[in-house]
């Protein structure tokens, strides 16, 4: 995608123009399912799990009840409660690349990472993007526990809970079956 859409565009144009240095973001969430993988539905809200630099106060230039959401009725979200594959970010991709440049650059994570950062919440809506990325991108489940196993598992506060979501068996050619 060449740029995103309306409010987004401009919220992020806005964004960079006040930024006092240079910000790569890793985007997780909504945000990043519908408009970097095209699954249409809403998001107010660009999550996101690492800022660089991290001593930004990009809550109080672009969060939630800063001015700037207020005037394009979207805003920005650190991710508290997420954990990403340890070696997620040799895979990133940058969204937008020929776009925000000058001072601020976002990056999506590939499929395979952005469904395991969903892992422990859980929600319905994370399990309708995974559903939705396996069948649009025709994702393997056996690269999916691989990744877990290998990447995430020691990590997470209940590995055993996760491991019912990921766990072979509960995985089919459509995407995850929970």
């Amino acid at each position: 995608m060449p740029e995103p859409p309306s409010p987004w565009r401009e919220f992020l144009v806005a964004l960079g123009a006040i930024l006092p240095e240079p910000v790569s973001l890793h985007c997780v969430g909504g945000f990043v399912v519908s408009f970097f993988y095209g699954l249409p539905r809403p998001t107010g809200d660009i999550d996101y799990y690492t800022a660089i630099p991290a001593n930004l106060n990009l809550e109080g230039l672009a969060g939630r009840e800063s001015p700037l959401a207020a005037k394009h009725k979207v805003y920005l979200q650190r991710v508290a409660v997420n954990n990403m594959p340890e070696d997620y970010e040799t895979r990133l991709t940058e969204m937008f690349p020929s776009r925000f440049r000058k001072n601020l650059r976002l990056f999506a994570p590939d499929p395979y990472d952005l469904i395991l950062s969903k892992l422990e919440r859980n929600s319905p809506k994370d399990r309708d993007d995974a559903v939705y990325l396996f069948k649009k991108l025709d994702l393997v489940p056996e690269a999916l526990q691989e990744r877990y196993q290998k990447e995430l598992r020691l990590n997470l506060a209940i590995p055993a809970r996760e491991d019912l979501v990921v766990l072979p068996t509960n995985l089919d050619s459509q995407g995850l079956v929970f």
